[in-house]
């Protein structure tokens, strides 16, 4: 199982890679700067080849960059994209040295404008960021469809998508969070195949390349977006016993969110593995 949590990057990869080795886990995730603000530290390359090392050592294959809340590529204040579509190209950049991993981003909030002209501005800007040369995948995040959020449904992600220009549109895939689809309204209690068979249908399983695995404080369909700790939502622990165990799903790396410090992302993780199924 490839499981692991949120993590502070202010020590850097390689410290990184040690927390996570330490709590058992194989994966992590991380801001990639300041997630309420535009600052970034600068990449240090001894800091980098020190956590291949550990990683490759650790068996640590795959982690997930996340962008910074503030971005938000479908604002309606030209400014907001501007710094948003500057922080991604750069973000990306910073990505190719550790290639090949993921990079997910909240695919933001069209602020009255509309849900089309959200959609044509979040795929506008991905096509001016991403390039053919980068390695790294781009993950569009499913959101709860709050407000004027973009992506609450499935049919949002797949136009956005469509939109992307085929040199790129191989390195799009979805970061599906657990506790965003239940309160989008997708019924994973009840119905875990038939939102996967209607994912399928719309967007495509081989998108999904993470899972933010959360369980809900809030009931299906909720548009909240409250995270809780694994078991103790409205999820519960036998419907997250189902997704880590779907066969479409458990191969992929999962990610804990949940309203935790280190020690209870350490639990957490020991509770997963010992439900998995393998």
């Amino acid at each position: 199982m490839v499981i692991g949590c949120h993590l502070s990057s202010s020590g850097g990869y390689n410290a990184m890679a040690k927390q996570a080795i330490e709590i058992d886990a194989n994966t992590f995730q991380f801001f990639t700067r300041n997630p309420r603000g535009g600052s970034a530290k600068s990449i240090d390359s001894e800091d980098v080849n020190k956590y291949l090392q550990v990683s490759k050592d650790g068996g640590i294959n795959i982690i997930l960059a996340h962008a910074p809340y503030t971005m938000n590529p479908a604002a309606s204040d030209e400014r907001i994209r501007t710094f948003t579509t500057e922080i991604m190209a750069d973000d990306l950049e910073r990505m190719e040295n550790t290639p090949g991993n993921l990079y997910n981003f909240h695919p933001g909030s069209h602020v009255k404008q509309g849900m089309e002209k959200g959609i044509e501005l979040i795929s506008e800007m991905i096509n001016t960021v991403l390039k053919p040369c980068h390695r790294t995948t781009l993950l569009l995040e499913t959101m709860t469809g709050k407000g004027t959020e973009v992506c609450g449904r499935f049919e949002e992600i797949r136009e956005i998508i469509d939109r992307v220009s085929p040199d790129i549109n191989e390195k799009i895939g979805v970061c599906f969070d657990t506790c965003h689809v239940n309160d989008a309204g997708y019924d994973l209690v009840n119905d875990l195949d038939g939102v996967l068979t209607e994912f399928d249908k719309t967007v495509g399983l081989h998108r999904i390349k993470a899972i933010h695995l959360n369980d809900s404080m809030n009931p299906l369909g909720s548009k909240k977006d409250r995270h809780q700790k694994i078991g103790q939502g409205f999820l519960g622990l036998e419907a997250i016993t189902r997704i880590i165990n779907h066969p479409e799903l458990k191969d992929l790396p999962f990610f804990l969110e949940t309203p935790n410090e280190i020690d209870g992302y350490a639990e957490e993780i020991k509770l997963l593995k010992s439900l998995r199924k393998d």
